[in-house]
């Protein structure tokens, strides 16, 4: 295990990397100068037959005949000066009238042609060869200037090898020097993850800090501050909504046991049982409600929720909902205005759900004998993105609870808890829906009054809508 983490360090791939990229520059330069150096080796020799040629038709253009010349080899053995060196003379019927060839090579075939030509001849014993058809005194003469080869292959071949050594080399170099720097340059992420694993739950508060130093760490530092700050507050609403749920059910179940404790101390009559179960049975119908909510929020929260959107008429959607709070409606003199109109793609049950929880707390909290107010408007010109508003005159609520409105279980006053209420999850249900719809939803107040609005994203017809 160990072993794999180790071939995948970064350091270990920034140092192969930069190895594999050496050796790629090195190997590039060196082609290059081999191929600079074999053409320049090339070239060199092939001036030199030439030039060779060009002496040879000098002296017999100066001689008085070839068999003058056959007798003076060292006027035309001094310009070829080692072994690797061949020339011939050749007649007419292409037999050597001079011959300098120490391997003992064939005479080749030479094409006809004019001029100064050259070509390489294979063989046992490779040679480059330069040639010229001339004549002399009448008689046609063909000048041979050679070189072999051998000598040219093995002094490349040397110089190939020292080339790989050099890249070799020049690899385990460019590694080594490259885990260095690799080591080096990651050091400020080694810190920046031993300060990050510091990080434990009792010490969310603690931040990176010192990555500002580095310019490629600064905006990770700043995403896991982030992260941080996001993880920090989540712990926080966990523990809020841990204790909030034990302070809600602790209630009724106080308010159970204590009955309960009180009605067996002595015998009581057919009566008071029965009130005692009819108030036991509103403290269970409570504890349904929240548990029912509850169970909502998390299933709501699952990421494989979604929702069947459907044409939906607000104005007859709302008003089934105002025929159903009217009783509630008239016991406060509130009167409920109906201004919602057009059609909404979204789940009927979802959006009746959160239009219900919302009328529900406009008529507990909104004053008496004034309207509560649902109506609807449509943001931007041809778009479908709609927004629902409910609301009602009444008390404002101060700007420092407007942020934790649609927390679990929060209350503005406690004290105000009523028994019919959702025990302090109906706005979180609201905004719970709100986000399966891909929506969101706000809460205004101000001396005129509290609104509450559901703002709807732009939804396909019929479309499942996943979270």
């Amino acid at each position: 295990m160990k072993k794999r983490l180790w071939l995948r360090a970064l350091s270990l791939r920034l140092a192969l990397m930069f190895a594999l990229v050496s050796v790629l520059l090195l190997g590039a330069l060196g082609f290059y100068l081999y191929q600079s150096l074999e053409r320049e080796i090339a070239w060199r020799d092939d001036q030199a037959l030439v030039g060779r040629v060009e002496r040879m038709r000098t002296l017999i253009g100066d001689s008085a005949s070839i068999e003058a010349l056959r007798q003076r080899p060292q006027l035309y053995a001094n310009m070829l000066g080692n072994r690797d060196n061949l020339l011939w003379v050749l007649n007419g019927a292409g037999q050597p009238l001079i011959e300098i060839n120490p391997v003992q090579m064939a005479v080749p075939a030479l094409p006809p042609g004019s001029g100064v030509q050259l070509q390489d001849h294979a063989g046992a014993e490779p040679a480059r060869l330069a040639w010229q058809h001339v004549l002399h005194e009448g008689q046609p003469l063909t000048l041979v200037a050679g070189k072999l080869l051998a000598e040219r292959r093995q002094m490349l071949a040397d110089y190939r090898l020292k080339l790989w050594l050099a890249l070799g080399i020049g690899a385990l170099l460019a590694f080594g020097l490259g885990w260095m720097v690799s080591q080096r340059g990651l050091r400020p992420v080694r810190t920046l993850a031993a300060r990050a694993a510091a990080i434990d739950v009792q010490h969310l508060h603690l931040r990176v800090q010192d990555v500002e130093q580095v310019q490629e760490l600064q905006q990770l530092g700043e995403a896991l501050n982030q992260m941080l700050a996001r993880l920090e507050d989540g712990f926080g609403r966990l523990s809020r909504f841990s204790e909030d749920l034990a302070h809600e059910m602790r209630t009724p179940l106080n308010n159970l046991m204590g009955q309960t404790e009180l009605a067996l101390r002595k015998t009581r009559s057919t009566d008071d049982y029965q009130a005692l179960l009819a108030s036991n049975l509103e403290e269970y119908q409570r504890l349904a409600r929240m548990i029912d909510n509850m169970l909502f929020l998390a299933r709501a929260e699952q990421p494989d929720a979604a929702v069947q959107c459907e044409t939906i008429d607000l104005h007859a959607l709302v008003a089934q909902l105002c025929d159903y709070f009217e009783g509630m409606a008239e016991e406060r003199g509130i009167t409920l205005v109906n201004a919602a109109c057009g059609t909404l793609q979204a789940e009927p049950q979802l959006l009746r759900r959160a239009l219900a929880n919302l009328i529900a707390n406009a008529l507990r909290y909104g004053a008496a004998d004034s309207p509560v107010q649902i109506a609807s408007t449509l943001q931007g010109s041809g778009s479908k993105a709609m927004e629902i508003s409910v609301s009602n005159q009444g008390a404002p609520i101060a700007p420092e609870h407007l942020p934790r409105l649609f927390d679990r279980f929060y209350r503005c006053d406690p004290a105000r808890a009523q028994p019919g209420d959702s025990g302090g999850l109906g706005l979180a249900i609201v905004r719970s829906i709100l986000q399966m719809h891909g929506g969101t939803v706000r809460a205004e107040s101000g001396a005129s009054g509290t609104r509450f609005v559901l703002a709807f994203a732009k939804i396909e017809k019929n479309k499942p809508l996943a979270l």
